[in-house]
């Protein structure tokens, strides 16, 4: 057991139901159904200058869903075991990422827009921010 945190899903990606129509597709998400949480709140990122690197942090409790709406971005999750990177360029897929994921996210396309969905209101202590911290907490090391 690992002081507290319970063993969580693994940071995925998932496919979003899409709608092909000649009057233009249509791509939707159910909370509870493809977005395996409640949302409490959102958040949309955007603008963000190619080197830029946003994220590096990890939740203790706060679940999120990213989906690149426009453009294209590079995620990555890392549970502190394994860590796996992901294009997103394609708003019909989403990426998961459970409580105690670390979560990077870079190489922002200039036309990129980042829409993200949490499980909880924005609290600043269910962050960590110190990668080193993170890997003692789900490795249960002192």
């Amino acid at each position: 057991m690992m002081h507290g945190f319970k063993k969580m899903p693994r940071a995925q990606l998932i496919d979003l139901p899409k709608v092909i129509d000649v009057r233009g597709n249509l791509v939707f998400g159910e909370f509870g159904r493809n977005i395996p949480f409640e949302v409490r709140r959102y958040f949309l990122i955007y603008q963000v200058p190619l080197v830029e690197v946003r994220g590096e942090h990890a939740h203790k409790t706060c679940h999120e869903f990213l989906v690149c709406v426009r453009g294209r971005i590079s995620v990555i999750g890392d549970d502190g075991f394994s860590r796996q990177e992901h294009v997103l360029d394609r708003p019909d897929v989403g990426f998961y990422m459970p409580p105690m994921t670390w979560g990077v996210q870079h190489k922002y396309s200039p036309d990129a827009a980042l829409l993200v969905f949490a499980s909880h209101y924005y609290d600043p202590d269910d962050y960590i921010r110190d990668y080193d911290e993170f890997l003692r907490l789900v490795r249960g090391e002192q």
